[in-house]
């Protein structure tokens, strides 16, 4: 079997600043997706993971900001997720991804954050974070259903700078999951 790290999809990748479709419908190829993606967030130690980081370019989202070990798993399955309140206090925090292997950057966003989403049953849920990794999590991985990535928030001179040191630690072997 490959190993799970070389599913996720790497800066610069076009398919990471790509629109992502809604899915009209949770058939069992969008719950297989659903298990792959949770399968690779926990192989590279990710606490989140967007489908068009597994090269998909659909709305939908796993989260587990409580995983501690295979015998504690929490995944949550965002379908179609949509940020309804992103208030309060500003934070910077310094932010890792799995498609940026070996870098972090500082990133300022909201403390709090509401999101709807159905789960992979079809129901309606409301999803509420403050103050804690979820809410940055949150926050980045619906970024990424829009094309949005963690060095978009940076300024252009910063910007650059991510690049090269992604390319750096790209170039050292640096793998999906390995942060700086």
């Amino acid at each position: 079997m490959a190993d799970l790290a070389d599913d996720i999809v790497v800066a610069p990748d076009v398919r990471l600043k790509t629109e992502c479709a809604p899915i009209e419908e949770i058939t069992p190829e969008i719950r297989a997706l659903a298990e792959r993606m949770a399968a690779d967030m926990y192989a590279t130690d990710g606490c989140g993971i967007a489908a068009p980081q597994v090269g998909e370019l659909v709305q939908l989202v796993v989260i587990d900001c409580d995983y501690i070990d295979d015998n504690n798993r929490n995944p949550y399955y965002l379908v179609n997720p949509e940020i309804l309140v992103a208030d309060g206090e500003e934070h910077e925090l310094a932010e890792g991804c799995l498609s940026f292997p070996g870098i972090t950057v500082r990133v300022s966003r909201p403390s709090h954050v509401v999101v709807q989403a159905r789960n992979l049953d079809g129901d309606l849920m409301r999803y509420e974070a403050r103050d804690n990794l979820m809410a940055v999590c949150l926050q980045h991985e619906i970024d990424h259903l829009h094309g949005v990535t963690m060095i978009d928030h940076l300024s252009p001179a910063q910007r650059m700078i991510a690049m090269r040191e992604l390319a750096q630690a790209k170039a050292a072997g640096a793998r999906p999951g390995e942060t700086d």
